[in-house]
């Protein structure tokens, strides 16, 4: 593919991202809805007018027809009078009226024909339109169901996001507290070895003082359970 091609395909996708993100199908329903109303305007608007027309016709037709009966009585006045010129003057135009009715009578047959169609074609296009209709509302009623659920979906999606985080700053807590718990004892096991200079302010030979005066402490109370178990005679001996 040439690069010319290539631009040309990426373009394409982007702009296809972008209609999308753009088209509403709520609002490209309600649209072919009110195109399809639109449609059964002008066919409604046709039909008026067709009929209309007809009618029209259909006057035109009356008039001449009165004048062809009339031009009939008078042709039989002209007989009864012995006015055979005026009679075959009255039965000319009466035929001339007659050539009149008959083109006005074919007119009028096709104009009833496509108002019959025209008729037809309504009432299709309105059980279309109506079908259409249901359609469309339950197809809205799907896709409001579907973008509801997409974003619970996004926002349980988020907290599932965010539980995450609060568990691994939990846990960075945790290893936190156990490293400084850990370094504390450290601390006091080397200060109590001596390795680190007492924080209490005592010198070296305060502790070796203090560590004496324990040691006596328990020399005494090693001597006195010793006593207290020796035998009831040497008690007496040593107490004599």
């Amino acid at each position: 593919m040439s690069l010319f091609g290539r631009t040309r395909t990426i373009v394409e996708s982007k702009m296809s991202k972008v209609l999308d993100k753009a088209e509403d199908p709520n609002e490209t329903l309600d649209y072919a809805y009110e195109k399809q109303i639109q449609l059964l305007q002008n066919v409604k608007r046709g039909l008026a007018e067709l009929v209309t027309s007809r009618r029209r016709l259909q006057l035109e037709h009356d008039r001449l027809q009165q004048q062809s009966d009339k031009l009939d009585q008078q042709a039989q006045q002209a007989v009864a009078a012995g006015r055979d010129d005026l009679a075959r003057t009255a039965l000319q135009r009466k035929a001339a009226l007659h050539a009149q009715l008959d083109t006005l009578d074919h007119q009028i047959e096709q104009l009833e024909t496509q108002q019959q169609k025209l008729t037809q074609s309504e009432q299709t296009l309105e059980t279309k339109i109506e079908a259409f209709r249901s359609t469309k509302e339950a197809m809205k009623a799907q896709y409001s169901a579907s973008q509801a659920q997409v974003k619970i979906s996004e926002a349980a999606t988020g907290i599932s996001e965010e539980m995450g985080d609060v568990g691994l700053a939990i846990q960075r807590a945790q290893d936190r507290t156990e490293q400084m718990q850990a370094r504390a004892a450290a601390l006091d096991e080397l200060t109590a070895e001596g390795a680190l200079p007492d924080l209490s302010g005592n010198d070296d030979l305060d502790r070796q003082l203090a560590d004496l005066s324990a040691g006596n402490e328990i020399d005494q109370q090693l001597a006195a359970m010793k006593a207290q178990l020796a035998p009831p005679q040497k008690q007496l001996e040593s107490g004599s």
